[in-house]
């Protein structure tokens, strides 16, 4: 892709850029009470945590799982808060070794949420090491080198351990069962999504019609990063176009989101490209991802991990034994026809 393609992959993405952190961070809600979205979720975290501090114990491990973007590690931060604990954090492909786990549990406290982002990524001889501090509250560690190495069993302040994955297949079934509560993040609705953007706007002190925090919300991908990410960059275009005092209608926000090329569906050039490709060249398929890679000029893992999601949750994308296929939908999205069939080629 082009530089620009990149950059308008990269709004449409979930995925947490590190230059992001500090505006995250500001948006970021604090409470079970703030967060917009998940309710069935925040309700029965809300009973869980209630009940850990009725009787005084730590909170259970949890697992949340689910697409990037939607609140995995918000929620990790407002367990903390909610319990009024210290928050450590920390992800699966910095933990290389034993030692380095050691390390990170050697200064953990009483009561401590320890978050692991990508838990999936976790090295199997770190995963052996971490199951019996999360099981027993204990952690074996080997001292010296060849005959002569001894086993030391350390005991572990009883903390809270919030793993969070975008792959939950690729966990261990010893690592799902170390779980007091496993809990699926789904996409969120335009609804939800506009709640989300209202609130920022808010924190943001970035005033706001509602219609255009809807119009942002409908192109958002169902994902609150994508939609505080959008919200940023039509705030850039409202401050040039009419100064500090602008204020965000349905027309400002949906001229900025058509120059930066994200559609009413919330697609952008790669979501077209592919579907188009698949239509048009394939005859809406089914055919191969490898085929669509090399015709796209894409990653084949950027493709599954990116783009099909959520064409898939859309409804726009099927993922069929015999390969991918597109949609009626899509078809109308794109303004295209289905292809006729040999029978009909011939009579014409």
């Amino acid at each position: 892709m082009t530089e620009v393609g990149n950059i308008e992959r990269h709004l449409l993405e979930g995925s947490q850029d590190e230059t992001e952190t500090s505006y995250e961070e500001k948006v970021r809600p604090q409470s079970l009470e703030e967060m917009v979205g998940q309710d069935r979720l925040r309700e029965n975290l809300g009973v869980f945590i209630a009940a850990a501090r009725e009787r005084g114990e730590t909170l259970d491990h949890v697992l949340f799982y689910g697409p990037p973007g939607l609140g995995k590690t918000s929620l990790a931060r407002i367990i903390s808060n909610e319990l009024n604990a210290r928050f450590r954090a920390t992800s699966g492909p910095v933990l290389e070794r034993p030692a380095d786990l050691a390390g990170l549990l050697g200064t953990v406290e009483e009561g401590d949420v320890l978050f692991i982002d990508e838990i999936h990524r976790l090295p199997p001889v770190v995963e052996e090491v971490l199951y019996p501090a999360m099981e027993d509250f204990r952690l074996d560690v080997l001292i010296g080198q060849g005959p002569g190495t001894q086993s030391v069993r350390l005991d572990v302040p009883r903390f809270t351990l919030v793993g969070a994955t975008t792959r939950a297949g690729l966990l261990t079934a010893p690592m799902r069962d170390r779980f007091g509560w496993t809990a699926r993040l789904d996409y969120y609705n335009p609804n939800d999504l506009t709640g989300v953007i209202n609130r920022t706007a808010k924190v943001l002190q970035v005033p706001i019609h509602d219609e255009a925090a809807n119009e942002i919300a409908k192109r958002a991908r169902g994902t609150p990063r994508v939609a505080n990410r959008l919200l940023r960059r039509v705030c850039d275009f409202a401050l040039v176009e009419s100064g500090p005092k602008a204020v965000i209608d349905v027309r400002l926000a949906g001229s900025a989101l058509t120059r930066l090329d994200v559609d009413e569906l919330g697609f952008d050039s790669l979501d077209r490209a592919l579907l188009s490709v698949l239509v048009e060249k394939f005859g809406g398929g089914p055919v191969g991802i490898d085929t669509l890679a090399a015709a796209l000029g894409e990653d084949r893992g950027t493709l599954e991990d990116l783009v099909e999601p959520f064409l898939i949750q859309g409804g726009f994308l099927e993922r069929t034994s015999r390969g991918r296929k597109a949609t009626e939908r899509a078809r109308s999205h794109l303004g295209s026809t289905p292809p006729l069939k040999p029978a009909q080629t011939q009579l014409l």
